[in-house]
């Protein structure tokens, strides 16, 4: 993916193409790259794709947490004057997602979540004790995926240098610790909005029974599954992905 970012104050973001906006939110170790796939598809299928860039890594460390991503992406769409938007989230991505939903709930006209945090997580800033081990993180960075060919070296290399960065680190444990303590069960019944829901039937970091659970409490929402994949959906098949989320958003006319 070889979009410029722009930058406005504090934000940096890529903003292409013109329609309904998507925002799209990432995870704790996954970047915006991982998302090429859906900006190329919605981008040549009438909408705007905007990515923002969550700054993991240069909040003060006590500001590090889901309610403090809420309120820079409400500054963001503020900024933006974004209307009536739809919010696509990966991992803590879904759980930024959710929170905002909950806390400005007209500012969001759908919500689609694929491996979110905000329930369960069984992998989310754990197993670092070995982090200078680059096989090891090799190993991990897999296990996100059912084909672990998807782990690209550049993936990989991108996580052992940011575990292995010392401040990275610590921020990167903060923020696992805040997904886990910040759990939305009591939540989600009163999140009305249309709500999305991708799993990948053989997610280990989120199991497949998180997103039943996430259906369950949601009151609008409808769950797709996709076999043969883990925790990224919209990397490992991005086509299906796509065509989920299309054909969900034309069945609801956004």
């Amino acid at each position: 993916m070889n979009y410029s970012f722009k930058k406005e104050g504090k934000f940096n973001y890529v903003e292409i193409g013109e329609g309904r906006p998507i925002i799209i939110l990432h995870g704790l170790m996954g970047g915006l790259s991982n998302f090429s796939g859906v900006t190329e598809f919605f981008n040549q299928n009438g909408y705007m794709v905007v990515l923002p860039e969550l700054p993991l890594y240069s909040m003060p460390l006590l500001s590090t947490n889901v309610k403090s991503f809420a309120e820079y992406i409400k500054e963001f769409i503020d900024l933006r004057e974004y209307k009536d938007v739809v919010l696509l989230g990966n991992s803590l991505g879904g759980h930024i997602g959710l929170l905002y939903t909950k806390l400005y709930p007209s500012k969001v006209k759908a919500l689609v979540i694929t491996g979110s945090s905000g329930l369960y997580e069984s992998a989310m800033g754990s197993g670092y004790t070995k982090r200078s081990d680059y096989e090891v993180m090799k190993a991990k960075v897999q296990e996100v995926f059912y084909d672990p060919e998807v782990a690209s070296k550049e993936m990989v290399d991108e996580v052992f240098a940011t575990v292995n960065d010392r401040s990275k680190l610590i921020k990167t444990l903060a923020i696992a610790k805040s997904a886990i303590r910040h759990n939305m069960a009591k939540d989600l019944p009163n999140i009305t909005t249309p709500t999305c829901i991708i799993w990948g039937k053989n997610d280990i970091v989120t199991p497949p029974d998180v997103g039943v659970e996430f259906n369950k409490l949601l009151p609008d929402s409808e769950l797709f599954w996709i076999d043969k994949c883990g925790h990224a959906a919209m990397m490992e098949h991005p086509d299906a992905f796509n065509k989920i989320v299309f054909d969900w958003l034309t069945k609801r006319e956004f």
